[in-house]
């Protein structure tokens, strides 16, 4: 398994900015299993494009969760990008963090390792702020992914009367306008037939965040997009919530394959 930590020079953050990559590679159960024809040429891998919460970095989900292992077990690479607490979104005078996640970064890990390009293979996750994150860019590219995985968080709410984490820090930064621009993308998708991403919604029944999560769902059922939602009892906005859901993903929600592509 490598865990690979990557900082370059964005076009679209105009700066330096970090990624965190899990990434399959030969491993201890190859070795059980004398598989010793790992890394062939053209072999390409499923990605997970995952987005953190809040206050949050590209290293969040390496540090509170087990997503290395899960990738290593279930084959699938792991992207986590680094918002710096700008919602995901893009600026007009400022950092375009939404086509950064969308659009430059993919084509520039894509150029440096086997990732497949293909829809089938990409998809897209996020909690908390992330999960907003993911909701908005997998409407607003809905040919780049085939799922998303929405953790504790969604956009289609309004801003009013959505309750905020009580941090005592400064928060993401949320664009007033932005519920009715994602409603009106989400709905247009659906009148022209586009071939959408199934979301896989999911949250604690104990957390703040629930009301959102539930409008957000609500919306994209109502107006004809495949939702699964699981509401869990006992948990809140936390942790051991974000990686029993993620487990659950690679296990069975999403449409992984759980073994590297070979020509």
């Amino acid at each position: 398994m490598a865990l690979i930590k990557m900082n370059f020079l964005s076009k679209m953050l105009g700066m330096q900015t970090n990624v965190t990559i899990c990434l399959p590679t030969f491993s201890f159960a190859d070795i059980m299993n004398n598989n010793n024809d790992v890394y062939i040429p053209g072999m390409k891998y499923q990605v997970l494009w995952l987005l953190h919460g809040g206050s949050g970095d590209d290293s969040d989900y390496v540090n509170f969760s087990n997503i290395v292992r899960y990738s290593d077990q279930y084959k699938l690479a792991v992207v986590m990008p680094a918002d710096y607490n700008m919602n995901y979104d893009d600026y007009d005078n400022g950092a375009k963090y939404q086509t950064y996640i969308a659009e430059e970064l993919p084509n520039v890990l894509r150029s440096i390792f086997p990732f497949s390009d293909k829809r089938e293979d990409n998809f897209i996750g996020g909690l908390s702020m992330g999960a907003a994150g993911c909701e908005k860019i997998a409407i607003r590219y809905p040919e780049n992914y085939a799922a998303a995985l929405v953790m504790s968080g969604g956009t289609f709410y309004e801003e009013e009367n959505h309750t905020r984490l009580n941090t005592g820090m400064p928060m993401p930064i949320h664009r007033p306008e932005a519920c009715n621009e994602n409603k009106i993308i989400a709905i247009k998708n659906i009148q022209e037939r586009k071939k959408t991403p199934k979301f896989f919604t999911t949250c604690g029944d104990k957390d703040v965040v629930l009301k959102a999560h539930q409008e957000s769902s609500k919306f994209l059922k109502e107006i004809g997009y495949d939702v699964f939602e699981e509401i869990v009892c006992g948990y809140g906005h936390e942790w051991d919530f974000w990686d029993i859901t993620l487990r659950k993903a690679f296990e069975k929600w999403l449409p992984i394959q759980h073994r590297i592509i070979y020509p």
